[in-house]
């Protein structure tokens, strides 16, 4: 039990005792430098030998264990003592530095948190958080877009930011098709500028059912329009894209869904007919006024050029005359021996060619024949006296113009 007398010596002398606080203390914030500093009151030593016992204890220790404490200490805080000191190795690259090349993938959704460590693996930047601690320190605002980019080695934040600005450095494919093309021609167009092998295509458009098209062909399905492809993309993501560019269309032309077959039918047939703009309305026209089957000119037969080569294999041969081969073989697109539609699309249409089917102008007209080639002046008749003296003009023209594609 302590005495009166030990409890007022206490109170009369406050040796040196060891500092509050420890580095990790300092670290996490539960200290400041101020208090690491401070002393504390110590308990009264009971003996002064055993004090001095302690202190050389203490040096021994540290200076024994200076190696091995030390090593693991600075393990422990080194980057953060840098840090605080303000001697941390820069996270950046210097300018100037950039060299060679690298590619990035951006997904959709991606942000500087997300984009940063992907542009340390790549060897863009210099540690995992390089781009996002810039753009954090400099309050940047920047939105992502999803692609392939090639850019160098050894970048700055800065350079990388200002290098995904840069359309150029997009790494993607551009596909060109034009309206009426045939699936096979399309086919073709992609393999050759893309470079997806055409057997990987024919495989990705064998089963149309995968894309929720309706038909034992994509004939008709593959959108004509202008795409762009990030590098390494598949032959089936490819068609997938095109196809629903045609579910576009169709919904915006406000075609019903149990309808869509038929009127993609439809706009292929005024795609390889039709000239002129206006041209399309009114083929429609004669198509629907065709296809009824108590009509005293046609009895339901289309008669058209277009679906009886296609039906022959002859609708890239280059002439808009039809062979005797193919105005009488019989098959499912002869609509010259065949009444009603051809069982499926003969080429891919547009925007107009589907709006024109769904919206036929007014008119009486049972015949169509494009007299002139060159300015694609086509004549639209009711009778077919008419339409005689239309082919005649075609005739003469073909004459005259025997290099003109007749």
């Amino acid at each position: 039990m302590v005495g009166a007398g030990a409890t007022a010596a206490a109170a009369t002398s406050t040796p040196r005792a060891a500092a509050s606080g420890s580095l990790e203390d300092l670290f996490t914030g539960q200290t400041t430098t101020h208090e690491m500093g401070q002393t504390v009151t110590a308990p009264p030593r009971r003996r002064r030998r055993v004090g001095g016992w302690i202190a050389l204890f203490v040096v021994l220790l540290l200076v024994g264990g200076i190696a091995g404490g030390g090593f693991a200490l600075w393990n422990t805080y080194g980057d953060r003592i840098q840090a605080f000191l303000g001697n941390g190795e820069p996270l950046d690259y210097e300018a100037g530095q950039a060299t060679g090349e690298a590619r990035v993938t951006i997904v959709s959704g991606d942000t500087g948190a997300s984009v940063s460590p992907k542009l340390f693996e790549a060897g863009i930047t210099k540690a995992s958080n390089s781009l996002y601690k810039y753009m954090v320190d400099n309050s940047v605002v920047f939105t992502f877009q999803p692609g392939v980019y090639k850019l160098q080695q050894q970048m700055t934040s800065e350079a990388v930011l200002t290098a995904l600005r840069n359309p150029e450095n997009r790494l993607n494919y551009t596909v060109q098709l034009r309206e009426g093309l045939t699936l096979k021609q399309s086919l073709d167009v992609i393999s050759e500028q893309i470079g997806i092998p055409r057997a990987d295509l024919d495989a990705a458009t064998a089963d149309p059912s995968q894309y929720g098209v309706p038909a034992s062909t994509l004939e008709g399905w593959i959108f004509p329009a202008t795409y762009d492809f990030d590098e390494g993309v598949t032959a089936q993501q490819v068609i997938e894209r095109m196809v629903q560019r045609t579910v576009q269309s169709l919904d915006t032309a406000g075609v019903p869904e149990a309808d869509r077959e038929r009127i993609l039918i439809i706009a292929s047939i005024i795609e390889r007919e039709a000239r002129s703009s206006e041209d399309f309305y009114k083929v429609s026209r004669v198509i629907e006024n065709r296809l009824q089957p108590d009509n005293d000119e046609t009895h339901g037969l289309l008669q058209m050029d277009s679906t009886a080569q296609y039906g022959a294999g002859e609708l890239d041969a280059g002439s808009s005359s039809s062979s005797e081969n193919a105005l009488t073989s019989d098959n499912p697109w002869n609509t010259y021996i065949r009444p009603g539609l051809p069982i499926g699309p003969i080429a891919n249409p547009g925007d107009l060619a589907i709006d024109a089917a769904m919206k036929p102008v007014d008119g009486t007209w049972y015949y169509f024949t494009t007299v002139n080639l060159a300015t694609g002046e086509t004549v639209f008749s009711t009778t077919y006296a008419d339409q005689l003296k239309a082919v005649e003009q075609f005739q003469a023209w073909c004459r005259e113009n025997p290099d003109g594609g007749c």
